[in-house]
């Protein structure tokens, strides 16, 4: 629902950025920096189960234009999800993790929307599990998105979730587990695998 409610601000915002003169330029050139800050949430409640389950995620970033297509840059993310049966926490989780990206600019939908693709590396540590049991790891992904540009400056971006991915995770005590996934259906539903956000260019 809430994903939903900003959908429709992002719809306003859009009518109303169109509604302003056109003339401006929008997108990138080289030695552009921005910074960006993309943020994922959900809550679910089920009546039935008592159950609820809550997540969020913030991944800011910041990247140098080393072209007008090509960025490079540095990024963290923060995360948590936390599920109750009844009132009673039965499960919680945390993370942290940082690293390096790439993206590039491949396609341009009309004069503001500006499509990627992004790549990047990192590594990640957190906390899982009412024991609060550690672990530590690293990971690589790759996945798309979409500038839209309000301003000559400012854009909303849409992300989606690594439609690749690899990880390799160590719980404290116990050997390295890796995985890889590949997304093959993100875009059957665009509202449960985007995270969204805001960028800003100067």
């Amino acid at each position: 629902m809430k994903k939903l409610l900003f959908a429709a601000a992002a719809v306003f915002a859009f009518s109303f950025a169109n509604a302003q003169e056109e003339g401006s330029t929008f997108g990138f050139a080289q030695g552009n920096v921005i910074v960006e800050g993309n943020l994922g949430f959900s809550s679910t409640n089920n009546k039935n189960t008592e159950t609820k389950e809550s997540s969020f995620v913030f991944n800011p970033k910041a990247g140098y234009f080393l072209t007008d297509k090509f960025a490079l840059g540095l990024e963290l993310s923060v995360g948590s999800d936390k599920t109750k049966v009844a009132g009673t926490d039965t499960d919680k989780n945390s993370n942290f993790g940082a690293g390096v990206f790439g993206r590039y600019y491949f396609l341009d939908l009309g004069a503001r929307f500006k499509t990627y693709a992004e790549a990047g590396v990192g590594f990640n540590s957190g906390k899982k599990g009412l024991a609060d049991a550690k672990y530590s790891g690293v990971g690589a992904g790759a996945g798309l998105g979409i500038n839209y540009f309000l301003t000559e400056n400012f854009a909303i971006n849409f992300a989606l979730t690594d439609i690749l991915s690899y990880s390799s995770n160590k719980n404290d005590g116990e050997k390295a587990v890796s995985e890889f996934n590949g997304n093959v259906n993100v875009f059957d539903n665009f509202f449960t695998t985007t995270t969204f956000g805001l960028t800003y260019k100067f």
